[in-house]
């Protein structure tokens, strides 16, 4: 959408290139033909995910279709082990043929020389129906490593029913979120708008991202590292703020703690993104009608967003069945078909990287969760105002588990969200420093 956006991720890709980054990746001239299977059934297909309504989408694939079919395993999500399974078994050579990988790891990945180029595959012709930003950030040292599935643009899900009762006003600008975790707290001592996850820096890099911090850029052959940006610091104490002074929960993401407090009302708010809408509304059936989603909160109270995840399908590196492999993945990805199978599974609410299929998605989700809201066009606004100005780095992994470690060990008077954003810094200027590239930061 944003020439400067392309500019960004574009140059961070030659830049990539010139670093060497790529070097060690895989590419498809290897291929035995996707025809090996045969003359006796059709392709077969290992495919590991995790995203909710995945195997729903693949049961219908194989329905439909009698010359590839497809073994699903549903693995952790990513940072919760899946890309350490799927790392371990492209190491030791027995990798499935197709992989689920969030956009923030993808650069890792292809660094590592774990996933094929898939260009010959997936098509210019392709990738002119996907949002722009999602194509191009699967696009890395000019060659295509995944199709795009989803974007994940942020969003505030909210109990519209407590908020009503207790007369609280849903915020628009942080500011005013501020304000309205003091009301939440005074209305009920037990319960608070929203929760701070401490094994998730991924949520709060997506609030970096909105308020306009860019921590990784290459310019010539040299990687550079900023997280002392004035929007880093910004967003890092506002949040230090709201841990300090108890306005927020503090549980791991998804944790039986967290969907505790969810069900029983002492957490009335998810800063989340498009994905969570199907994440609470299989989580709490009990509570339908009851939710409501609104915009982030804004520093000024105008739409921006960043992007909390977003999902891709990559062909690992030893896969024989490429062409079967980005075939199955564009019928997930481009097809009616293929969106309608995940989405009315009534767990999914994803936000399709095709923009033609949006309609799709909102004709298959069962909004009565949230009283029938529109709640894709609310992800379409959202969608429209994300930051331009974010690319990833090579080595994302090691920047969150650094961040994760020192989050999980915040407290007063102990380390702090600034001393966990700087220990992320230092490991991956570390990190790229120890694979041979020039660094700066």
């Amino acid at each position: 959408m944003s020439l400067s956006w392309s500019r960004t991720t574009r140059l961070a890709a030659g830049a990539a290139t010139a670093l060497a980054v790529l070097t060690a990746c895989g590419g498809g001239g290897a291929d035995t033909p996707d025809t090996a299977d045969r003359p006796n059934g059709p392709v077969t297909l290992t495919f590991w995910g995790w995203a909710k309504g995945t195997k729903d989408a693949v049961a219908a694939f194989n329905a439909s279709h009698t010359d590839i079919q497809v073994t699903f395993e549903e693995i952790p999500s990513g940072t919760a082990g899946g890309y350490a399974k799927i790392s371990n078994a492209v190491k030791a050579g027995n990798a499935p043929d197709l992989v689920s990988i969030e956009y923030p790891s993808l650069p890792e990945f292809v660094s590592s020389g774990a996933l094929q180029d898939i260009g010959d595959e997936f098509t210019e012709a392709d990738r002119a129906a996907m949002l722009p930003q999602s194509v191009e950030l699967t696009t890395l040292g000019g060659r295509t490593w995944a199709v795009p599935f989803d974007a994940a643009p942020q969003a505030f899900y909210y109990r519209k029913d407590l908020f009503d009762r207790y007369k609280i006003a849903v915020p628009t600008t942080w500011d005013a979120f501020r304000e309205a975790a003091e009301q939440v707290r005074k209305a009920d001592p037990e319960a608070r708008i929203a929760t701070f996850f401490p094994d998730d820096p991924t949520t709060f890099e997506a609030m970096a991202w909105q308020a306009g911090a860019q921590w990784f850029k290459a310019e010539n052959d040299t990687w550079k590292i900023d997280t002392t940006d004035p929007a880093t610091t910004r967003v890092t104490a506002y949040w230090q703020g709201l841990v300090d002074d108890g306005l927020v929960h503090k549980n791991a993401s998804f944790s039986p703690e967290w969907t505790g407090s969810l069900k029983n009302g002492t957490t009335l708010g998810y800063l989340g993104a498009s994905w969570g809408a199907g994440v609470l509304k299989g989580t709490l059936p009990e509570q339908s009608g009851k939710w409501a989603v609104a915009p982030l909160p804004s520093w000024d109270g105008r739409p921006a967003s960043g992007m909390l995840g977003g999902s891709t399908f990559a062909v690992t590196k030893d896969s024989k069945r490429k062409a079967a492999a980005v075939a199955f993945a564009e019928w997930m990805s481009t097809t009616e078909e293929g969106v309608t199978a995940r989405i009315s599974s009534g767990t999914s609410s994803a936000f399709p990287a095709a923009t033609a299929l949006r309609p799709v998605a909102r004709k298959a989700f069962d909004a009565g969760f949230y009283g029938g809201q529109d709640i894709y066009a609310l992800f379409e606004a959202s969608g429209a105002s994300i930051n331009p100005h974010w690319a990833w780095g090579p080595a994302t992994g090691t920047t969150n588990t650094a961040i994760k470690d020192v989050f999980g060990r915040i407290a007063p008077g102990g380390p702090t969200l600034a001393d966990a954003v700087k220990a992320g810094h230092d490991a991956t200027v570390a990190e790229l420093t120890r694979r041979g590239l020039k660094v700066e930061g």
